[in-house]
C-alpha cells in the first residue's frame, strides 16, 4: 500500500473534565490514504485529447506505485490492440488518432487516453479528465490561416467571457460545471462553422472520509486506535490531504499531513459513549469532507438482570398465558438470556441491543413455584432475584335466569335476575348487565349465586347478562332478551355495496332496522319515493333487501318501520352507482398525411362509457409512454415527438378503478427522410472507351422505402430509378465521346431530393487505341524474353562456381532456429546484392506486382537457380495456367515486400472483376 512521502508528527492533547486526573494512554491514529490501483498512468503535454493535424502530442508514461530497483526498465507503447514501440524512456511523441496505452514491465496496461487529430476548421480543446477544485481551460481554436468570430457555448447556451486567446477558465471547477461545451464560428461573410462537443464530468477528488477504530468493540481502560481512511485518484497521486480529528463537536487535532500520532485517554464505561469523526481536505484546490460520526461500542460486564411477569401480579389464572421478561440495565451486547423455574431451564434468548429478552408460557396447576433468569455476555454470568407465581382456578361462566320466564313483559311489571356460577375460587362477585350497562353488584361467599329485581319501563327492553368474577379473570354469562311492548323507533338505513364503490352489476344490501320497537315489525323500502319492497321481523331487529345496481339506481332510498303503532321513516341515504370504463378508442393526429421524423404526434384516448375521474394511459408496443388523468370525462391526449424508433402499434388504456380496459392497437409508420446518396461508377475495366457500358450505382444509407433515384451528366437528368423496399438503385449508360464530365445522382422518398457528391468520369480517345497498347505489350514481352535468356546463362555460370551442387552444403547450414534475413547473392555485374524478387502477372491483364523474399543463409546457392527459374517461369508462356499464375517458392522462403502496380483510374471508378 502506497503512503504519501511526509513525516510523521506526535500529538498530545489536554481534555477538559471529567477527563482530567485519568490515566492517558497514547493513542495511534493513521490516516490512511489507499493507492488506487498499480495501473501506469499516461499525462499528455499539451494536455488535450483533440488535436489539429500536424501537431504533435507528447505522452508520459508514469509509475502509479513504488517498483523495487531494477537493472532495466522498459516502456511498452500500444496504439488500439498493436504494439507501437517498445523503448527504454517514458515519453512519445505521437501524431495519429487512437487509443494509446502504455505498459512498465509486467505491470497491467494502463487505462487508455483517446487522441483525435482533427482537420476540421474549429476544434474545442479541454483536459481529459476533471476533478472537484480543479482550474480548468477550455481552448476555442482554428486551423492555422483560418479566421472566425468564436462563441462558447454550454449546453446550447451561450457563455461570456472567452479571453483574447479564445479560451475560458473555470477557477474552481465542481458538479455546477458539468455539461456538454462546444464552440462555434462566423466565417465572413456566410458561413458558420461548428466544433467537436466535448462532455465535461467533474469526477470526486476524493470520497468521504471512512473513520474506523481498532479494537472494536473496545474495553476500558485499553487505547483505541482510530484510522481516517480515504482514497486518492492515481492522476492526483501528487496531492497532500490535511486531516482532523472530532470527539462530540470537540477537535482533538487538526491540521495534520497523512500519517499522524495523537495521544487520548483511553475509552472509559459510560452509559452514552461519545461520537468521534475525521476530516480531510486540500489546501488548495480546497475540498473538505466529513466522515460518519462513529459511537465505538464498549465491552461492559453484564448488571443484574431484573425478572418481570406480565401481566403483573403474583397470582395467575389456570390456562392464561404470562410472559417473563428479563433485563439487565448495563451490558454490551450481545447478551444471551436464560429463563428458570425453579432450576430447570426453560428457554434461552439472545438479545442484539438494549430492551432483553421475553419469555412466554400457558398456565397450568404445576407452572405455580419460583422463577428467575441469567443475563451472560461473555464477561460474567449475573443472575437475577427469584419470583413467585401462584396458579389459581378462575371461575366458570355463570348462568343468568329470568324469574318470572317469558321473552315478552309489559312495561311496570317487576322481574328478578339471578346469577350462578358451577366453578370458581370465592369469594365471587357478581355485576348485573342491561345491554353494557352496569345495573348493580353483589357478593356472595360460598354457592349459590345472587340476584337482582327491577321494575321494568320502556327503555327496559333488550338483553341481559352478569358476570362473575373472583379476582382473576371475570366471566359473562349467556345474553338473556326481554321485550317490553313499545312503539318502533326512527329505523336507520345502511347501504351494503361489495367494494368502497357502488359499482353497475353489484348487489346491493339495504339494511333497515328500528332500535326501539315491539315485534313484529314491518320494513319498507323505497328509491325516491317508489317502493322496491317489504319484509317482516317477526322477532325483532332490522331486515335486508338485496338490489342489482344499474346505472339509473342512483338517488336516494329510505326505508319504513311499522310494528301497528304508528309508521317511522329513516333519513334518506344517497347513493351514487358507478359505470366502468368501456374500451377506449385511440386516435393518431399528425400534422400531415404521413408521419416524419420530428413530427409532434397527438394520441388521443377516449371511453364512450365510464364514471369519472378517469385515468388514460397510452403504450408504444406495451411500453407506458405517460398517462392523464380525465376529471370530467371528454378523453385525453399525449403528445409525443416522433423518431425513427417510434413506428409500432400504439394502444391505450382507460381505467377509472374498475379494471382498466385497453384500445385497440393503432399501427404507425414513421418516414425517415433520405439522407444524402453515393454514386459509384463501375467501368468494364481500368479505363474507359466510346462504346463501353458503365453502371453507375447511387445508394442513401438511411431513408424509408420507396426511394426514386435520379443520375445527372453535368446536372442534366439520364433517368431514375425506384427502390421500393430501400437500399440502391443502379443506371447503365453506353460512352461516348461526349460522356466525359462529372456525374451526380439523387435520392428522393418524398421528403425532400438528397443530391450525392460529384464524381468525374474521363472517356479516352478513340476505341482504336486498344490495339495500339496489344501491340506495344507484344514488344515489351519480346523484350523481357532477351533478359530471360541472359537470366539463363548467369544460372549456369552460378551452377559452375557451385561445383555443381543444386543442394545446400549441410556443413553450412545453420539450425532451424537461425532468424531469416533478406537474401543477396554474390553474382557478378548488374546480379551482384540483388534481393530475391519474382513480377507476377496473375490473370494476364494490366495488373503486376512484385513480391521480395528471404530465404534462410544455408540456401543462398540454390537461390541462385531458383530466381533464374523464376523469371522463366513468370515472362515465358505456360502450358498449365496455375504455373503462369503462380511462380513456385522456396519452402523456406517469405514475403517481405509486395508493390501492386496498375493503371490508375479516377478513384469513385471501379473495373469490373
Amino acid at each position: 500500500m502506497r503512503y504519501h512521502k511526509h513525516s510523521f508528527r506526535r500529538y498530545t492533547h489536554t481534555f477538559p473534565k471529567p477527563w482530567a486526573g485519568q490515566v492517558f494512554m497514547l493513542l495511534w491514529v493513521s490516516v490512511l490514504v489507499l493507492a488506487a490501483t498499480s495501473k501506469p498512468v499516461i499525462s499528455l503535454h499539451p494536455p488535450w485529447t483533440i488535436i489539429f493535424k500536424g501537431e504533435a502530442v507528447t505522452l508520459t508514461c508514469h509509475e502509479s506505485h513504488f517498483h523495487a530497483a531494477e537493472d532495466k526498465k522498459w516502456y511498452r507503447w500500444y496504439l488500439g490492440t498493436e504494439i507501437l514501440r517498445e523503448i527504454p524512456g517514458n515519453t512519445i511523441q505521437v501524431y495519429d488518432s487512437g487509443e494509446y496505452r502504455c505498459q512498465i514491465h509486467n505491470s497491467p496496461l494502463s487505462d487508455g487516453v483517446s487522441l483525435t487529430f482533427s482537420s476540421a476548421k474549429l476544434i474545442l480543446q479541454a483536459p481529459r479528465s476533471v476533478f472537484e477544485g480543479d482550474s480548468v481551460t477550455l481552448m476555442c481554436r482554428t486551423k492555422r490561416n483560418v479566421t472566425l468570430t468564436r462563441t462558447l457555448y454550454k449546453n446550447n447556451k451561450a457563455l461570456m467571457g472567452l479571453d483574447k486567446n479564445f479560451s475560458f477558465h473555470i477557477k474552481h471547477s465542481s458538479l455546477k460545471d458539468n455539461g456538454e461545451y462546444r464552440c462555434t464560428g462566423f466565417e465572413a461573410p456566410c458561413c458558420s462553422v461548428s466544433s467537436n462537443t466535448i462532455k465535461i464530468q467533474v469526477q470526486e477528488l476524493f470520497p468521504r472520509p471512512v473513520l474506523r477504530a481498532h479494537p472494536s468493540p473496545a474495553t476500558p481502560g485499553y487505547p483505541v486506535s482510530l484510522t481516517c481512511e480515504t482514497q486518492l485518484p492515481p492522476q492526483k497521486s501528487d496531492v497532500q490531504l490535511q486531516f482532523g480529528f472530532f470527539r462530540d463537536g470537540q477537535c482533538l487535532v487538526s491540521g495534520s499531513e497523512n500519517l499522524l500520532k495523537i495521544s487520548i485517554p483511553s475509552i472509559m464505561g459510560s452509559k452514552d459513549p461519545p461520537y468521534y469523526w475525521c476530516e480531510a481536505w486540500t489546501v488548495t484546490p480546497s475540498v473538505h469532507k466529513e466522515s460518519q460520526k462513529l459511537q465505538i461500542p464498549l465491552q461492559i460486564p453484564v448488571s443484574r438482570p431484573v425478572l418481570t411477569v406480565s401481566p403483573p401480579g403474583a397470582h395467575a389464572v389456570e390456562g392464561h398465558m404470562v410472559t417473563l421478561h428479563c433485563q439487565a440495565q448495563r451490558g454490551s451486547p450481545r447478551i444471551v438470556y436464560q429463563f428458570y423455574h425453579g432450576d430447570v431451564p426453560l428457554g434461552r434468548s439472545s438479545a442484539p441491543s438494549e430492551g432483553g429478552a421475553s419469555f412466554s408460557l400457558t398456565l397450568t396447576a404445576e407452572h405455580s413455584g419460583t422463577y428467575s433468569c441469567t443475563a451472560d455476555n461473555g464477561l460474567g454470568v449475573q443472575r437475577s432475584q427469584p419470583v413467585v407465581l401462584s396458579v389459581t382456578v378462575p371461575v366458570s361462566r355463570p348462568v343468568l335466569t329470568v324469574s318470572p320466564p317469558g321473552a315478552r313483559v309489559v312495561e311496570g311489571h317487576m322481574v328478578t335476575l339471578h346469577c350462578q356460577a358451577q366453578r370458581g375460587s370465592p369469594r365471587i362477585v357478581y355485576q348485573f348487565y342491561h345491554g353494557d350497562v352496569p345495573l348493580g353488584r353483589s357478593s356472595a361467599p360460598s354457592e349459590g349465586g345472587a340476584s337482582f329485581s327491577l321494575t321494568l319501563t320502556a327503555e327496559r327492553s333488550g338483553t341481559y347478562s352478569c358476570t362473575a368474577d373472583n379476582g382473576f379473570s371475570p366471566q359473562r354469562s349467556n345474553a338473556k332478551s326481554l321485550s317490553v311492548t313499545v312503539p318502533a323507533s326512527r329505523p336507520v338505513l345502511i347501504l351494503r355495496t361489495p367494494g368502497t364503490r357502488a359499482v353497475v352489476g353489484d348487489v346491493m344490501e339495504l339494511r333497515c332496522e328500528a332500535h326501539r320497537g315491539s315485534p313484529p315489525i314491518l320494513y319498507r323500502f323505497y328509491h325516491e319515493n317508489v317502493i322496491l319492497g317489504s319484509n317482516w321481523a317477526p322477532s325483532g331487529g332490522g331486515v335486508s333487501f338485496s338490489l342489482s345496481l344499474t346505472a339509473e339506481h342512483s338517488g336516494n332510498y329510505a326505508c319504513e318501520a311499522d310494528n301497528g303503532l304508528g309508521v317511522q321513516r329513516s333519513e334518506a341515504a344517497s347513493l351514487s352507482v358507478t359505470v366502468p370504463a368501456s374500451h377506449p378508442v385511440l386516435t393518431l393526429k399528425a400534422p400531415r398525411t404521413r408521419a416524419v421524423v420530428g413530427d409532434m404526434m397527438e394520441l388521443r384516448c377516449e371511453a364512450q362509457r365510464g364514471s369519472p375521474p378517469i385515468l388514460y394511459q397510452f403504450y408504444h408496443e406495451d411500453v407506458i409512454l405517460g398517462n392523464t388523468l380525465d376529471p370530467s370525462g371528454g378523453g385525453a391526449s399525449f403528445n409525443l415527438s416522433l423518431t425513427a424508433e417510434h413506428s409500432g402499434n400504439y394502444s391505450c388504456e382507460a381505467d377509472n378503478g374498475l379494471g382498466p380496459q385497453r384500445s385497440k392497437a393503432v399501427p404507425l409508420s414513421v418516414t425517415v427522410p433520405a439522407s444524402r446518396p453515393v454514386l459509384t461508377l463501375r467501368a468494364p475495366g481500368a479505363q474507359v472507351f466510346p462504346g463501353d457500358t458503365v453502371e453507375l450505382r447511387c445508394e442513401a444509407q438511411r431513408g424509408s422505402p420507396p426511394i426514386l433515384y435520379r443520375f445527372y451528366h453535368e446536372d442534366v437528368t439520364l433517368g431514375s430509378s425506384s427502390a421500393p423496399s430501400g437500399g440502391g438503385a443502379s443506371f447503365s449508360l453506353s460512352l461516348t465521346a461526349e460522356h466525359s464530365g462529372n456525374y451526380s445522382c439523387e435520392a428522393d422518398n418524398g421528403l425532400g431530393p438528397q443530391r450525392s457528391k460529384a464524381v468525374p468520369l474521363s472517356v479516352s480517345g478513340l476505341t482504336g487505341s486498344r490495339s495500339g497498347l496489344v501491340a506495344g505489350v507484344a514488344g515489351g514481352l519480346l523484350t523481357v524474353m532477351g533478359l530471360v535468356v541472359v537470366a539463363l546463362l548467369l544460372y549456369c555460370r552460378l551452377l559452375r562456381r557451385a561445383g555443381g551442387r543444386m543442394t545446400s552444403d549441410p556443413s553450412r547450414s545453420p539450425s532451424d532456429s537461425d532468424p531469416q534475413e533478406p537474401t543477396y547473392y554474390n553474382v557478378p555485374g548488374w546480379v551482384e546484392l540483388q534481393p530475391v524478387y519474382s513480377n507476377v502477372n496473375p490473370k494476364g491483364g494490366d495488373v503486376v506486382y512484385s513480391e521480395v523474399r528471404t530465404i534462410q543463409q544455408g540456401n543462398r546457392r540454390a537461390v541462385a537457380s531458383n530466381s533464374a527459374l523464376r523469371l522463366l517461369r513468370t515472362y515465358l508462356p505456360s502450358r498449365s495456367p496455375a504455373a503462369s499464375r503462380q511462380p513456385s517458392r522456396p519452402q523456406s522462403s517469405s514475403v517481405i515486400y509486395s508493390q501492386v502496380k496498375v493503371a490508375s483510374l479516377p478513384a469513385s471508378v471501379s473495373p469490373r472483376s
